[in-house]
């Protein structure tokens, strides 16, 4: 098989989550680590950093990993989903794995993937171990798919945890509370490991500390260490002060990434990257400056607040749930522009007795629907959003309800592209 129908036997022959849900979840770690034992178990030749939260941990993971090979680590990145190309999931200093990797992967263990019948996620787990291990990385960044306990990923043995935040997203899996949803990614805290948390919240503090005494592993709350002051955007860049304690540790500290709620996974960044630094991997504080100044040049990450246009002002963020929503339209209301329009789609098992609260009322709004089976029908999601007084139309293609928005848009507007990481994946010009 050439590429194009490796991809096309992968998603076709295995359950893929973001196309069909729960159904593809696997609650239990056993194909991944038959997997992993059948390639040799490559998880074990390598140092990783694992990352898990419900909102904030792509973004820390993409950090991290800038910092890392600024540093001059030779670093892997595995995160998921991928926004326009199966091989972003797999990245070595920034650089994608080759298709011909992809390729290769798949005929040498067809297969065991025949017999172990993984999840296309848990396929990818093992692909980007395997690649790592055969690449030679120094230190690999672990980003978690979903949750942290039952997560394909948590074979690994890290030098450190990182948990960013926890908030209302998947609970038909994760649990109704968020002491429940807290415990799934306190899941990721293993024996002895240091463990961080980047934001104290106290209504899940407990869990954390008492999953970490449990393991006899020390846990670090980063925002009581590091202290993050927003300086405001300067020439496309977020400008903050970090303080630690009474110190200012860097100051003017300029950030690719604009979103306001980066400045709370700064701390849990830092945090973990001071722990690293015993552990045989030291970050200097001008390789922090020069990762989080060029962080989307060096890793490539999409999607994040990102400024698609200046004419109207065009902006995309992935933001879904509860938690992630709530930030955008925080930041929205001191967004400068005359007239709001959103272009907004989701997925048919996402709460929106949660989201549609948050949402402006005063918005011109573009429903539009992914290109999956999860999507949620455009039509029925603008009936539903009239029943919380959000108005609008369907627009089923989401660069058909960009254009619709656009049409309409002066250029003192803003038009926002939100909702569901699927959506933005469609955006043409991402």
């Amino acid at each position: 098989m050439d590429y194009a129908q490796t991809l096309q036997y992968l998603y076709q022959r295995l359950p893929m989550f973001h196309r069909i849900g729960k159904a593809a979840y696997k609650a239990d770690l056993d194909n991944t680590l038959a997997l992993c034992a059948h390639l040799g178990n490559p998880e074990r030749q390598f140092k990783s950093v694992h990352v898990a939260g419900t909102n904030g941990k792509g973004s820390s993971s993409h950090l991290l990993a800038a910092a890392l090979q600024s540093a001059g680590y030779r670093t892997g990145l595995y995160t998921s989903p991928h926004l326009k190309s199966f091989t972003e999931r797999i990245r070595i200093d920034g650089r994608e794995i080759e298709p011909e990797a992809v390729v290769d992967f798949v005929q040498r263990y067809g297969d065991a993937i025949e017999r172990i019948g993984p999840s296309f996620f848990e396929m990818t787990v093992g692909m980007a171990f395997d690649y790592f291990a055969r690449q030679q990385v120094d230190i690999a960044v672990i980003e978690v798919g979903l949750g942290g306990r039952l997560d394909s990923t948590n074979v690994i043995t890290p030098l450190a945890s990182l948990i960013t935040n926890i908030s209302y997203d998947h609970q038909d899996i994760l649990g109704n509370t968020l002491p429940q949803i807290a415990a799934e990614k306190a899941g990721i805290i293993k024996p002895a490991v240091p463990a961080v948390v980047g934001e104290r919240q106290e209504a899940v503090a407990a869990v954390f500390r008492e999953k970490a005494a449990r393991a006899g592993a020390p846990v670090y709350f980063a925002a009581d260490r590091y202290r993050v002051v927003d300086q405001g955007i300067r020439g496309m860049r977020r400008v903050v002060d970090v303080w630690e304690g009474e110190s200012r540790y860097l100051a003017d500290l300029s950030c690719q990434l604009l979103g306001d709620y980066q400045l709370r996974n700064i701390p849990g960044v830092l945090q973990t990257l001071q722990l690293l630094g015993p552990a045989g991997f030291p970050v200097q504080p001008e390789h922090i400056r020069a990762a989080f100044a060029s962080v989307t040049d060096l890793t490539g990450l999409k999607g994040r607040w990102q400024v698609l246009d200046t004419n109207p002002l065009t902006i995309c963020d992935t933001g879904h749930n509860e938690g992630g929503i709530r930030a955008l339209v925080e930041q929205l209301a001191h967004q400068p522009h005359r007239r709001l329009h959103f272009v907004f789609g989701t997925v048919k098992d996402k709460d929106l007795s949660l989201v549609f609260p948050l949402l402006p009322r005063d918005a011109q709004y573009y429903f539009c629907q992914a290109d999956i089976p999860r999507a949620y029908p455009a039509a029925e999601l603008r009936e539903e959003a009239r029943r919380h007084g959000l108005q609008g139309v369907a627009v089923e293609n989401v660069n058909d309800a960009i254009g619709e928005a656009r049409r309409h848009a002066t250029a003192d507007d803003l038009i926002f592209i939100a909702g569901s990481t699927f959506i933005v994946a469609e955006i043409a010009d991402l």
